[in-house]
Formats: C-alpha cells, sequence, structure tokens
C-alpha cells in the first residue's frame, strides 16, 4: 500500500502478506466525521476527534496494532519534498519484502495471512461491546426526543 486509502478500497488494498506505509500516510474504511455521526449521530469536534482516536488512522498506530509491517520514513514535511529519497527507501523495502516472501511456499502464505487477518481486533473484543452499549444509550436518548 502507497499513500493513502479510505473506504472500503481500504479494506481491499489491506489484505497483503507485507503491508507498507509511507510515514504520514493514513488508513480507514470510514471518515472520523462519518463514524462520529453512525455512533453517536453527530459529527461534532469532539465527537469526530474521538472517533478518529478510535479508528487508529496513522501508519504509527497501524503499526503499535500490527496491522501493518512496515513504515517508510519521510523527509521533514512530507515525501513530496524529496521524492528520490522516499522512491530509494520505498524500492529497498519493497525489494526485501519480496525477496523475503519468495522463499515461502503459496500454501504457507495463504495460511499466514489468513491467520494474521482472523486475529485482528480480538483484543478489542470488550471494547466493542462498550461501542454497543455507548450506541444504545445514544439511541434511546434520540428516540425520547
Amino acid at each position: 500500500n502507497i499513500g493513502e486509502g479510505g473506504s472500503g478500497g481500504a479494506l481491499a488494498i489491506g489484505i497483503a502478506d507485507y503491508f507498507i506505509m509511507l510515514e504520514n500516510s493514513y488508513l480507514s474504511v470510514i471518515t472520523p466525521e462519518g463514524c462520529a455521526s453512525i455512533l453517536w449521530g453527530e459529527a461534532s469536534e469532539s465527537k469526530k476527534e474521538a472517533a478518529a482516536s478510535a479508528l487508529c488512522l496513522t501508519a504509527h498506530e497501524l503499526k503499535k496494532h500490527k496491522l501493518i509491517d512496515e513504515i517508510i520514513p519521510e523527509p521533514l514535511g512530507g515525501a513530496q519534498r524529496d521524492i528520490d529519497f522516499v522512491v530509494e527507501k520505498l524500492k529497498n523495502s519493497l525489494s526485501a519484502a519480496l525477496k523475503r516472501l519468495e522463499k515461502i511456499s503459496k500454501s504457507k502464505l495463504l495460511s499466514r495471512r489468513f491467520n494474521k487477518y482472523k486475529s485482528i481486533g480480538e483484543y478489542q473484543e470488550n471494547r466493542l461491546l462498550q461501542l454497543a452499549e455507548e450506541i444504545k444509550v445514544v439511541r434511546g436518548k434520540n428516540s425520547k426526543r
């Protein structure tokens, strides 16, 4: 994955044996505004910030949660400040990743990929239950109006 991903396309480009993101890129299946509107029925600044935090949009957050494998550093001010630097870093990273992946059988790759994506989110089950309760409360308040 290179650059930014959003909406359903983020899901499609996210299925990979090795996931690389640029340092200042983001990935999300929904905008913070859309998420806030769905969860809390409003997209106020505080709700958008809460949604953005919960979505873990940044490369560093995604790496911390083991959703991506590598972050390509960018020059101060972003990748556009020194394209040659970023292209070289990306070329080296992709080359190394492909060399590692070429040594693994197709069945092993498929099994690893299946297990990787199957395990995502398991540790957040309690947070999902908490969000579901918050949604019920919000919906209850909205229906009383």
